[in-house]
């Protein structure tokens, strides 16, 4: 399917990391998971995922990861913050990955943040926007370090996450006012897909399951074809 030999996957122990994990290694890609614990280790190295421990918010972790003698082709993260972290990782984590990554010489940088982050903001409503506005600051001080990176990059902001199995209709768009739900695995798909899509290099596209918008509206979609 791809060129993209060589993974380094953050965000792989639950949610859309872990769907990516699993579209990943039935190409048949190498994939390397950064992962805190042990925790999700037995389950990703069954799928033939290969596991390095560290943190992300620590700069030595992530260096020792991403700066090897085996070269990495494209570094993905999901990587956010959960209630109960005192430091969300959002934007420092992102921001040490993404500077290991421009050392290193990656070819590219897949951000999945949220629709919301960043000139998104205009999609949500004020009592959404109230309730994650801290969140999607964080992630768009990430977003913007990885566009000021020089790294060749895509940033995919999803909307609404959900956890059943994929629809098949998730898509992308450049329209910053779409709004709605999608699947993880739908996601997950997506950003698989746009691995070796030059169309998506340098690209910020939000991403909704095309039956599910919250409110009717016409967008162009974004092609990966």
């Amino acid at each position: 399917m791809t060129n993209a030999a060589n993974i380094f996957l953050v965000g792989a122990s639950r949610g859309v990391g872990r769907e990516i994990a699993n579209y990943l290694t039935k190409q048949n890609l190498q994939v390397t998971a950064l992962l805190r614990s042990e925790k999700s280790r037995a389950e990703l190295e069954a799928i033939g995922v290969q596991v390095v421990l560290g943190d992300a918010m620590n700069v030595s972790d992530v260096e020792g990861a991403i700066l090897t003698d085996e070269p990495i082709h494209t570094v993905i993260s999901t990587l956010g913050g959960t209630p109960s972290d005192v430091e969300r990782p959002d934007y420092p984590g992102n921001k040490h990955l993404i500077d290991a990554a421009l050392k290193a010489g990656v070819q590219k940088f897949i951000l999945v943040t949220s629709i919301g982050t960043g000139n998104s903001v205009e999609a949500l409503t004020p009592q959404v926007l109230a309730a994650l506005g801290p969140v999607l600051v964080e992630k768009g001080k990430a977003e913007q370090h990885l566009v000021n990176s020089g790294l060749t990059y895509t940033i995919i902001r999803p909307g609404g996450l959900k956890s059943e199995p994929a629809t098949g209709n998730g898509v992308l768009t450049e329209d910053t006012k779409v709004l709605g739900s999608i699947h993880r695995a739908d996601v997950a798909q997506l950003v698989t897909r746009s691995l070796n899509c030059d169309r998506t290099n340098n690209k910020i596209l939000s991403a909704v399951d095309k039956n599910m918008l919250f409110t009717p509206r016409d967008f162009v979609e974004f092609s990966l074809d």
